[in-house]
């Protein structure tokens, strides 16, 4: 993944809120904000509070967060990646290639996803994924995902 030091950073503008994007709402949005993001790659964040409802039976008295709902997190900031130039469409995840998990998330810690476009092609798209709790490397994956354009009413 490449480094984010040459990334361009907002400068002021605020970027659009993860919900104004995504089709997603809660208890299933994973993306609180973007911060950063160019034509290929985005930085979003996620605070996961102590009081989500999955930290109640995963586990109890020992809480994580799921490692799908990081590998969710971070195909919803590359569906924001997308949808901010496809106004209206889906993106549907359609493959994780080798994905590491190398720590647990617990409640209250901040991580960050990090995507970068390796290929895309008509609505295809190919990315690699971090998840970043600091500089803890929590877990990588590779992400497919297929661009539905916005659906038009039938008549």
């Amino acid at each position: 993944m490449t480094e984010t030091s040459d990334w361009p950073t907002p400068g002021g503008n605020p970027l659009p809120a993860p919900a104004d994007v995504l089709p997603h709402r809660p208890p299933f949005l994973f993306l609180d904000r973007v911060i950063a993001h160019d034509d290929t790659r985005a930085i979003g964040e996620r605070t996961f509070p102590a009081d989500e409802p999955f930290f109640a039976g995963h586990f109890p008295g020992n809480p994580i967060v799921p490692g799908v709902i990081l590998v969710e997190g971070l195909a919803q900031t590359l569906a924001w990646l997308a949808l901010t130039k496809t106004v209206g469409g889906t993106v549907l995840l359609t493959g994780v290639d080798g994905c590491k998990i190398r720590r647990p998330v617990r409640p209250g810690e901040t991580v960050t996803y990090r995507v970068e476009v390796q290929k895309s092609r008509r609505n295809m798209v190919i990315a690699a994924g971090e998840v970043k709790v600091g500089d803890d490397r929590v877990l990588t994956a590779t992400l497919k995902g297929f661009i539905q354009p916005p659906q038009t009413a039938a008549g």
